[in-house]
């Protein structure tokens, strides 16, 4: 798209923005913009500058941004707990939008967010792109990510039906919570493997959809101070296997939806079709429990992640996400100079994969984490993974690092310790996140090679030689004049899996 185009689309969508939310009720209705202006060092955005921003990313070098965002939220948010009052109706709607522009090297346009949502008591259905995560953690902003999605990209365009917040059966004195969602989107066209293609003159370029969905329970009766949490994900590129296979592939449409919802395999015996599960599926079973002490709260959890299986044998149990999170209840109840709101540990593991020659034997061999034999670009969108950011693609590495040409994340065998802190000094809110990470590369770069089944290949294209790295951010904002806000971010990034990198930006933000 031309300079002038990205333009005149920002325009004419800055402006519709401000004309719908004045026409809104203004207790509902928010609507913010920021400027922002930095320069990042070696031509590379920092790790936490770049990751878990939904997209939202500057430039490389030194940068401008313009960021406008507007929101109208429901009149009764939160869980639902019936009317509060009577002019309370159970149909409640709202809407979100971000758009950002950035100057520099080039002029882009990105769009955050797009979407609209109608909500019906507990029920809500929402269409468009907009900033989601899945999983079961301590907090979205401090947390190194969740494994299925992290809020890393761009969210995918999607139909979704959900519960969004706990919603409390009514027996059992509320003993029981749960909340859930079943979506399914478009990622637009994704390169195939060409290999796969019964036809090799085909385009490799193929339409490709997202199936989604997810259940979670709560169990806590509402004056209980301990809360105990399970639940699952599972997510799902799918689409094109009969472009890809030819008339070998015998499924509609529909059917090859039903067989992608539920992880039903498909194909073997002679049809001509590898068998295997329609689409790339991962997904994690999350555990947590919580407890109020009165003056701070503490979560535990744990994401245990699956890609193609081995969980269901518990041949991968050792790999997860594991936090703990401190809250403090009367956070800015005070006048002190100083005080921390919440601090978040985690450490992720990813090193097993049930991918060692002494591990329980699968049938799928090595989980090989977001990378996928038919999908070139694996668990991604729009060139950014869609799930933990500390499994790094491949392009974002530092050059000379040992990869699998097919493999579009270079490492995806991961220790990782993290902190995350949120608090204020004097006028000033603060955000840390510290991450120190051993990467150790994939199986098929390691010296045990990659597996499927009881078939074991040696690591053609060399060995990864494991390396450490270690990222940070300070991001520091406080109240200016009325509505209007300064703030500033530093990002740093040293050692030897990415580039070497320092950022530094500042942001003014007005609310209206």
């Amino acid at each position: 798209m031309k300079i002038s185009s990205y333009l005149t689309l920002f325009v004419l969508l800055f402006a519709s923005t401000i004309q719908f939310s004045h026409a809104q009720d203004k207790k509902n209705t928010n609507l913010e913009l920021e400027l922002h202006g930095g320069y990042t060092s070696n031509g590379v955005v920092p790790f936490w500058m770049r990751s878990n921003q939904y997209g939202s990313v500057p430039l490389d070098g030194g940068s401008g941004s313009f960021v406008v965002r507007a929101n109208k939220t429901y009149r009764q948010p939160g869980e639902w707990q019936g009317r509060k009052t009577d002019s309370i109706s159970l149909w409640d709607w709202g809407y979100g939008l971000e758009a950002r522009t950035n100057v520099g090297r080039e002029i882009n346009l990105q769009l955050i967010d797009a979407h609209a949502k109608v909500r019906f008591a507990m029920f809500e259905v929402k269409a468009g792109r907009s900033k989601d995560v899945m999983g079961l953690n301590g907090d979205t902003l401090l947390t190194s990510g969740n494994f299925s999605v992290s809020g890393n990209a761009l969210g995918v365009p999607k139909i979704d039906i959900s519960i969004p917040e706990y919603y409390r059966l009514p027996w059992f004195g509320g003993l029981f919570s749960f909340k859930g969602n079943f979506a399914n989107g478009y990622m637009g066209k994704m390169e195939i493997d060409k290999a796969l293609f019964a036809d090799q003159n085909s385009d490799t370029q193929q339409p490709t959809f997202l199936h989604q969905k997810s259940l979670y329970g709560r169990l806590a009766k509402p004056h209980w101070k301990l809360e105990l949490y399970g639940g699952f994900n599972h997510q799902a590129q799918w689409g094109s296997e009969r472009e890809v296979y030819g008339s070998k592939y015998e499924l509609s449409f529909i059917e090859s939806l039903f067989h992608v919802a539920v992880g039903k395999a498909y194909g073997g015996g002679g049809s001509g079709v590898p068998r295997s599960k329609v689409g790339n599926h991962q997904g994690s079973l999350d555990l947590g429990a919580s407890y109020n002490f009165g003056a701070i709260s503490i979560m535990a959890y744990r994401q245990n992640f699956y890609d193609v299986g081995a969980l269901s044998k518990l041949a991968n149990i050792k790999d997860g996400l594991n936090g703990i999170t401190l809250t403090n209840n009367q956070y800015k109840q005070s006048d002190r100079l100083w005080d921390w709101d919440k601090v978040l540990v985690e450490l992720f593991y990813s090193k097993d994969q049930a991918g060692y020659p002494w591990s329980k034997p699968t049938k799928s061999g090595d989980e090989d984490y977001y990378n996928n034999f038919f999908y070139t670009e694996g668990w991604s969108y729009l060139n950014k993974g869609m799930g933990s950011p500390l499994i790094i693609t491949a392009h974002t590495a530092s050059e000379g690092q040992i990869s699998y040409p097919k493999e579009y994340f270079i490492s995806n065998r991961v220790v990782a310790g993290h902190i995350g802190f949120s608090g204020h000094i004097h006028k000033w809110n603060l955000l840390t996140k510290l991450t120190y990470a051993k990467h150790y590369g994939t199986f098929s770069t390691s010296e045990y090679g990659g597996s499927l089944g009881q078939i074991r290949n040696p690591p053609a294209y060399g060995i990864f030689t494991p390396v450490s790295q270690f990222s940070a951010i300070v991001q520091g904002e406080r109240l200016l004049s009325r509505r209007l806000y300064i703030g500033g971010t530093l990002g740093l990034d040293q050692g030897k899996l990415l580039d070497n990198s320092l950022g530094l930006a500042l942001q003014l933000r007005k609310t209206f």
